[in-house]
């Protein structure tokens, strides 16, 4: 069983999958945002090409850790997702990485108009990775107890 890692904005979403010992995460590709149907339909075609157990979706907060306009948008996605798709679902914190991926992609000197269509999938592998590194943490703090 493999995990999804979304990083859901309001053109495209970033999409990540995890290896099946949930160790590594890999950015997969960019779903452009048509309208909700054909990103459900792309979404489960994702889940049952990849047997996805659970996914992970990036929430958007402030620096000050409040609500966005983004964070609102992202919790209504959410709804629509837990409608069409019977899987748990995880917010994990999103802040700055898309700054991270911006500076992975800088370093790699890919230019400006190349990196749009990566930064999304990057930036998804990024939040999933997190998600995975804190479970593995978590795991081995009660390994210790």
């Amino acid at each position: 069983m493999r995990i999804l890692g979304l990083d859901v904005g309001d053109r495209r979403i970033g999409v990540a999958v995890s290896d099946e010992s949930c160790t590594l995460s890999t950015p997969i590709e960019v779903i452009e945002r048509k309208d909700d149907e054909h990103t459900m339909v792309h979404l489960k075609e994702i889940i049952s090409n990849y047997d996805i157990s659970e996914i992970v979706v990036g929430l958007p907060k402030g620096m000050d850790g409040e609500n966005s306009e983004q964070t609102r948008k992202v919790y209504s996605f959410i709804v629509l997702v837990k409608r069409e798709i019977k899987l748990p679902i995880k917010l994990w914190d999103e802040r700055l990485t898309t700054v991270m991926a911006e500076k992975v992609l800088i370093k790699a000197n890919m230019r400006r108009n190349n990196r749009k269509g990566i930064i999304d999938k990057l930036s998804a592998s990024i939040i999933l990775q997190n998600y995975l590194d804190n479970k593995k943490d978590d795991l081995t703090t009660e390994d210790r107890e």
